[in-house]
């Protein structure tokens, strides 16, 4: 996820990518290998990885966002001759890669700044705009449509396993209860009825904050076929090879270090016995990285 940040003295939000330094270190980003990010964003990782690997290293880079893989496009401009880029989810790239044979790959799940910021785009209870939050908004359902279609029970239980939220039932009653009325249909509004529903936050928590990652992942399949998608990418590495991946929720972390435990059996040596964390600095600097944590995991030379 690249988070922005701003310099002093200047009122121009410039792109950072999360734990960046600690991300090249694990891949071992080196000239003349082969790398994938699977996962794109706005191209921060990506720029850094080719501009590490040169001469001639080269990167696969795709995005199920077809608007980040067209910013991804424009800010690797420079490495075109190195780079290929292209609209596809990250669970797609084993059948993809065939016999080419990664040195390293990166999987970034969170969303990039351009998303949460877009009120287009309907990720954030921050900005007004449509309740959408699909990554590829070329098909699919709407957060709209989950919380406007689900049964009263459905959208509690959505609520409580994905965004472990203490108050799903209630705020579930208070969702069904406001569609009677009229379709839900802005984030405002939403947010708005969870707010009333949810009672005392927790401090420094948003009341809408859980409920809208709830949908999130629903929406976007968040959690659906991950282990086994990190398993997958895996075993496409090349000898020595190296996974980092970057999770920004307990759920999908979860899911993360479950895979990677199964792969040790098969020869795979975990890089982080802990996922590795930002640095109070760079919180400081980009407070949507406080969450993140990477892992990382290397295959066997045989």
């Amino acid at each position: 996820m690249d988070v922005p940040s701003r310099s002093s003295g200047s009122d121009v939000a410039a792109h950072e990518p999360v734990l960046l330094a600690e991300t090249l270190e694990l891949l071992a980003v080196r000239a003349g290998a082969f790398y994938v990010d699977g996962t794109v964003g706005q191209g921060g990782h990506a720029e850094e990885i080719l501009r590490r690997s040169a001469p001639d290293g080269r990167l696969l880079a795709s995005d199920r966002d077809p608007e980040a893989v067209a910013a991804a496009t424009a800010r690797l401009r420079p490495y075109a001759d190195r780079a290929r880029l292209v609209h596809a989810d990250y669970r797609e790239l084993p059948a993809r890669l065939e016999a080419e044979r990664p040195d390293g790959i990166l999987l970034d799940l969170g969303l990039s700044s351009a998303q949460l910021d877009d009120p287009e785009r309907g990720f954030s209870f921050q900005v007004d705009g449509p309740l959408d939050m699909r990554m590829d908004q070329t098909g699919g359902e709407t957060a709209a449509d989950v919380v406007n279609r689900l049964p009263e029970p459905d959208l509690a239980d959505l609520i409580y396993r994905f965004g472990e939220e203490p108050s799903s039932r209630r705020i579930a009653r208070a969702i069904v209860s406001a569609r009677r009325t009229s379709r839900i249909r802005t984030t405002s509004e939403l947010a708005a009825i969870v707010r009333r529903a949810a009672g005392r936050p927790r401090p420094g928590l948003n009341p809408a904050t859980r409920t809208f990652q709830a949908l999130r992942i629903r929406v976007n399949r968040e959690l659906q076929g991950l282990g086994e998608a990190v398993a997958a990418l895996a075993r496409c590495l090349a000898p020595r090879g190296r996974l980092a991946v970057i999770a920004f929720h307990s759920l999908e972390d979860r899911e993360v270090k479950q895979a990677f435990r199964g792969l040790e059996k098969e020869g795979f040596r975990r890089l982080t016995k802990k996922p590795l964390r930002p640095s109070g600095e760079e919180v400081r600097r980009n407070p949507r990285a406080r969450s993140a944590r990477l892992r990382g995991l290397e295959r066997e030379a045989a």
